[in-house]
């Protein structure tokens, strides 16, 4: 009987908010990774991945079962891992994905059989909200004849009957290189047929992509237009078409638990003004330059990501229980590497600001701005791109300006 009333006790204390925690969610084709892949190459991929910063990463395009870890050493880093991935015995590149483990683990692994690759199909639980993502990762057939653009109807297909099993409510991706021309095709029409349940939206307009000017701020191919680098076999033309694709199912898009955020769905280095040419060539922005070199470099395809929002439950006290003036906590853990969590509390509804700074003062991330709310609070830091050192974080709010030392070490 104790226990019960001490429970209610605690319940009547606490309130629970839900806050965002955003993760970003990425495709690349790798090209034949790590076929032709020297040091310039692999330089061109760490730069582009440290500005992307992915949670997680769906590839395509891996040549070997070493390659898996050899792309975690030389690019990754050690915050990431690798789902389970199998060589198919027919062809010899094939599809995986990385993930970040401090943010998410594989409760399942599978595959679904197609005539030319099979389909990963991973289980992911977010450590936080344990909220679950299934994500499916293709490499369809390429090629833009009749009997190529049947092979991916039967690729999808196969794809459909699997999620036409899930119940309302699953939250699931596919993603990867689609190799698809457009819209109308029959494939693509399979993909968000609604006359069953397990259908996909794609966040981006449909149309006819393959060299249309009118798409060209969404292509993703090739990003190449004359001999390529290293010999590496991809593809020329410039880009001209939309092969790389990120598509939800319906509980992604509405709100609540893992929720598509608008708007995020982003080709990175594409300004839209490079139709037919290189993906470095002019016009650009020289801020963006090494950027777009490294993308040339890398691989044939461009890179797409969304950003996906995980509702976080946290608690924040009853006004019995509030302190009345600005608390701020140790951060937890500390030292750490490379992310730790700061809580802070405010005793009223006012505005305020957690920020980062270096030892000499210079600001190096402001983690929240905005209207805080009376209570407990909890974000998260990560110091992944920064050196080993000590940092500061400070909280400031009309009331107060309270400031801790944290040490981060890789």
């Amino acid at each position: 009987m104790k226990i019960k009333i001490i429970l209610f006790i605690l319940l009547l204390s606490f309130q629970f908010h839900f806050a965002q925690e955003k993760v970003r969610f990425m495709s690349y084709n790798l090209l034949r990774y790590p076929t032709n892949s020297g040091a310039d190459r692999e330089d061109s991929f760490r730069k582009i991945i440290d500005e992307i910063d992915p949670d997680i990463l769906a590839f395509q395009e891996m040549t070997t079962t070493n390659g898996v870890t050899q792309f975690i050493e030389n690019v990754l880093g050690e915050e990431y891992r690798a789902g389970y991935f199998r060589n198919n015995p027919s062809t010899d590149i094939d599809n995986g994905l990385y993930f970040k483990d401090s943010l998410f683990t594989v409760l399942k692994f599978d595959y679904l059989p197609t005539v030319l690759r099979d389909i990963p199909q991973y289980t992911l639980k977010h450590n936080i909200t344990n909220d679950t993502l299934i994500v499916f990762v293709v490499h369809l057939k390429a090629g833009n004849t009749n009997s190529d653009s049947q092979q991916r109807f039967n690729e999808i297909n196969q794809l459909r009957l699997k999620t036409d099993t899930f119940r309302d409510g699953v939250n699931y991706i596919v993603c990867g290189d689609f190799n698809l021309y457009t819209s109308s095709e029959t494939a693509y029409q399979r993909l968000v047929d609604q006359s069953t349940s397990g259908y996909f939206i794609d966040p981006l307009r449909t149309g006819s992509w393959h060299d249309s000017q009118n798409y060209a701020d969404i292509h993703t191919q090739s990003t190449r237009t004359g001999a390529t680098p290293n010999n590496d076999g991809g593809s020329t033309g410039g880009m001209d078409d939309r092969f790389d694709f990120i598509m939800l199912s319906q509980a992604v898009i509405d709100s609540g638990g893992i929720t598509y955020s608008n708007n995020s769905y982003t080709t990175p280095g594409n300004d839209g003004q490079h139709f037919n040419k290189s993906i470095n060539d002019a016009p650009f922005d020289l801020s963006d330059l090494s950027f777009l070199n490294a993308l040339y470099l890398a691989s044939d395809h461009l890179p797409v990501h969304i950003d996906l929002e995980f509702e976080v439950p946290t608690f924040v006290e009853s006004a019995d229980h509030i302190p009345e003036t600005v608390t701020l906590y140790q951060n937890y853990p500390n030292p750490f590497n490379p992310s730790t969590e700061i809580k802070f509390s405010v005793g009223r509804r006012e505005f305020g600001r957690i920020l980062v700074t270096d030892v000499l003062g210079n600001e190096v991330s402001e983690l929240f701005s905005g209207e805080l709310n009376p209570g407990i609070h909890i974000v998260r830091f990560s110091a992944k791109n920064l050196a080993s050192g000590i940092y500061f974080y400070s909280i400031i709010t009309e009331s107060d300006y309270l400031t801790r030392k944290m040490l981060y070490l890789k």
